[in-house]
């Protein structure tokens, strides 16, 4: 077997701080970045993009930035579907009125302004917890909706409510709009996808991860060792809510082009995001890339084998998708509560030590 670390020597202790510090883990990294960057843009078609590559780069960016704050701090918060209406709604008010900026930065400032409402319901995770401060995100995900729903403003005064992204340009090439050539818009949200997973793994692992895990598992604890409540849980807040910011942004400018904020980013949306860090495992950044690789991938392969396949009614197929996930959660959260991570990581020590496995 080639997943082996004899000979695997460390020099430095960088070297073994690594983010991986297992050869072979690096160079299946960097053969899936090469494959992602060098390969699918060339292969990718318009019902790949829609069904299955964009959803999970956008979905991966909004469950990482839900894991850092529910898995990582142990936040439980059900907003997330406000939050990404947040981003979608500053992007478009950006992209409206400073066209001349490009989108890229445009988005990143739609993050940057989901980060302070973020922060701004984060608040009252300082005097509540667990069920309560559950509770205080769902009326957060509520008022959000709300609010875009009733303020003309935020979508320009239109007569239908919508919100529609105008086309953008980024080096020339459009990225934004129906016309968009798909390879562009999967280039677009792969690098921020990359650039937040690479973020994220590098926050979890330094001294602000280890604030939040230690809020996460005991928080009288963590202030009596010198960890400041305040700052971290507010930390948690802010760089989950610029994450989901940023999906947020991406699922209406490049993915969608059109919204309306109460039948896209309802509560629907945020059980969508949570269920993907449960099956996926809480506290780990591949845990959401796998959630959300499983549910963005389940609903594309029940309507190709049973509808397309066998004949089934659509309904029957869509019930059940409901079913598989609630059976799904149900078993991870009394089997694995880590997910699909935790079992990757048995599968992997087991490959450690094969042929004698333990």
């Amino acid at each position: 077997m080639l997943y082996r670390e004899a000979g695997d020597f460390k020099k430095t202790y960088a070297e073994d701080n690594q983010t991986f510090p297992i050869k072979f883990d690096r160079w299946r990294y960097y053969a899936v970045l090469l494959v992602a960057f060098l390969v699918v843009p060339f292969m990718v078609n318009d019902y790949w993009l829609n069904a299955v590559l964009l959803p999970f780069l956008i979905y991966a960016i909004a469950a990482i930035g839900l894991n850092i704050l529910v898995g990582y701090c142990g936040q439980v918060s059900l907003g997330t579907g406000g939050f990404m209406a947040v981003g979608a709604y500053a992007v478009y008010k950006l992209m409206t009125s400073f066209p001349e900026v490009s989108l890229f930065i445009h988005v990143i400032l739609a993050g940057a302004i989901t980060a302070v409402v973020g922060v701004l319901f984060g608040l009252p995770s300082l005097r509540i917890k667990g069920f309560y401060l559950a509770v205080a995100t769902l009326a957060a995900q509520f008022f959000l909706v709300w609010l875009f729903n009733k303020v003309p403003w935020f979508y320009n005064y239109s007569a239908s409510g919508q919100i529609n992204a105008p086309d953008r340009t980024l080096f020339g090439q459009l990225i934004s709009g129906p016309s968009a050539d798909a390879w562009a818009k999967y280039m677009f949200c792969l690098v921020f996808t990359v650039v937040v997973a690479i973020v994220a793994r590098n926050l979890t692992r330094g001294a602000q991860g280890r604030q939040w895990m230690a809020i996460r598992d005991m928080d009288i604890a963590a202030e009596i060792i010198g960890v400041d409540p305040l700052k971290a849980k507010l930390t948690a807040f802010a760089v989950s809510s610029f994450f989901i910011g940023i999906s947020g942004a991406l699922f209406f400018s490049i993915y969608l082009g059109a919204v309306e904020v109460g039948e896209v980013f309802g509560i629907t949306k945020s059980f969508l995001v949570l269920f993907m860090i449960i099956i996926g495992g809480l506290g780990s950044i591949f845990g959401s890339f796998a959630g959300a690789a499983f549910l963005v991938l389940m609903p594309v392969f029940l309507k190709n084998v049973l509808v397309g396949g066998l004949g089934w009614p659509t309904d029957l197929a869509a019930h059940l998708e409901f079913m598989i996930v609630g059976a799904l959660i149900v078993t991870f959260l009394i089997l694995e509560p880590h997910g699909l991570a935790q079992l990757w990581r048995v599968a992997k020590e087991k490959l450690r030590l094969w042929p004698f496995p333990h």
